[in-house]
C-alpha cells in the first residue's frame, strides 16, 4: 500500500507541475491569426497593427491569415474546429459573427459556445457613405431619394447578413426607404463598389472607409456612433439626424476554439489589453476614427450573448430572408 500511495504521490506531482509549465511555455511556436474576410477590410487592418506587436512582445511570429468566405463564416468555423490551444485565433468583426446566428439557419457553429472569448479590442461606427455623384447632403435628403425611387438605389454591403447589412436593414425599417442590396466579398471590396459607381450607398466601418472619404472618392453622409467622433467632428451622426438611438458599427475583438485553457486566454487577454492601451496603439487607432475598448473575457463573452439576442429580434422583425 505504501508503495502504491509513493506511485500515487508521483503521478499527482507530476500533474500539478506538468500544467503550469506548459501555460509558462506559451507560446513556444507560430500563432495563426486568422481574419474571416478578404484583405483590406477593418479586421485585416487591425490584425496586421497588432500582430507585429505581439511578436515583438514573445518572440514568436504572428501569422495573418485571411480565410474570406460566407460573411466570414468560413474562417470562423475554421477556428472553432481548431485545437483549443491558443495556437489558432480569429480577429474578426464580432457583431458579424453573433449575427450569423440568425441568418444562417445552418450555420455549422454557434458562436456563443464554440468559442473562447479572449478580448474585445475596437469600435468602429459605421460611416454612412454614398458615391460623390449621388446629389445628397445628408440623411433627410438621401431618405427622400429613396423614397422617390425605391428599389432603384444599390447598397454595398460586405456580405449577406453581415453587420453593415443590419445597419442598411434597421435603418430602412425606421425609415421606410426600400433599396437594393449589393453583396460584395468584404467591407474593402464593397468600398470599391461605391466608388467605382456600381453601387450608390453603404454602411461600412470607419477604420477601413475613411480614407476614401478623406480623398474625395466617397461623401459621408453621417456616422453610426451616439456621438460625433472626434477625427470626423464636421460630420453629424445618423442618430442626431432624426434616428434617436441609431448606434451600428464594426466591434471587433479576438476569440478561439472553445476550451482553451483559462491561463492561456488569462495571458493572451493580458497582453492584448496592454498593447492595445498603449498610448501608441491609442493614438493611431483615434486617429482612424476607432475606439481602443478592451476589458476581461467573462465582459466579452456577456457582450457576445446579449448582441446575439438582440440582432435576432432585430432579423425576425425585418422578415427579411437571407438565404
Amino acid at each position: 500500500m505504501k508503495r502504491i500511495a509513493a506511485v500515487a504521490a508521483i503521478i499527482l506531482f507530476a500533474a500539478c507541475t506538468t500544467f503550469p509549465a506548459q501555460a509558462q511555455q506559451y507560446p513556444s511556436k507560430p500563432i495563426r491569426m486568422v481574419v474571416p474576410y478578404a484583405a483590406g477590410g477593418t479586421s485585416d487592418i487591425l490584425a496586421r497593427q497588432i500582430g507585429p506587436m505581439v511578436t515583438e512582445a514573445w518572440g514568436q511570429p504572428v501569422i495573418v491569415e485571411n480565410k474570406p468566405g460566407a460573411n466570414g463564416n468560413v474562417g470562423a468555423e475554421f477556428v472553432a474546429r481548431s485545437a483549443p490551444d491558443g495556437y489558432t485565433l480569429l480577429l474578426t468583426d464580432l457583431g458579424g459573427l453573433v449575427i450569423s446566428a440568425s441568418v444562417y439557419p445552418k450555420l455549422p457553429f454557434n458562436p456563443a459556445k464554440d468559442f473562447s472569448p479572449v478580448v474585445m479590442v475596437s469600435y468602429s461606427p459605421h460611416v454612412l457613405a454614398v458615391h460623390p455623384l449621388v446629389q445628397v447632403k445628408d440623411v433627410k435628403e438621401l431618405v427622400a431619394m429613396a423614397k422617390a425611387h425605391p428599389g432603384k438605389l444599390n447598397f454595398a454591403i460586405s456580405g449577406i447578413g453581415g453587420a453593415p447589412h443590419l445597419a442598411g436593414i434597421e435603418f430602412a425599417q425606421r425609415t421606410g426607404v426600400d433599396w437594393t442590396y449589393i453583396p460584395y466579398k468584404g467591407g474593402s471590396d464593397a468600398v470599391t463598389g461605391v466608388v467605382g459607381g456600381q453601387a450608390h450607398v453603404l454602411f461600412n466601418g470607419m477604420l477601413a472607409t475613411w480614407p476614401s472619404v478623406s480623398g474625395g472618392k466617397l461623401k459621408a453622409i453621417g456616422i453610426s456612433s451616439a456621438q460625433r467622433v472626434p477625427s470626423a467632428a464636421a460630420t453629424p451622426t445618423v442618430a442626431e439626424q432624426g434616428l434617436p438611438g441609431f448606434e451600428t458599427g464594426s466591434f471587433q475583438g479576438v476569440v478561439g476554439p472553445a476550451g482553451i485553457p483559462r491561463d492561456i486566454v488569462a495571458k493572451l487577454n493580458s497582453e492584448l489589453t496592454r498593447i492595445l492601451n498603449t498610448p501608441e496603439m491609442k493614438e493611431r487607432f483615434a486617429k482612424q476614427g476607432t475606439d481602443v475598448r478592451t476589458g476581461t473575457p467573462e465582459s466579452l463573452g456577456n457582450w457576445m450573448r446579449t448582441e446575439q439576442a438582440k440582432w435576432a429580434k432585430v432579423v425576425k422583425d425585418s422578415g427579411t430572408k437571407f438565404d
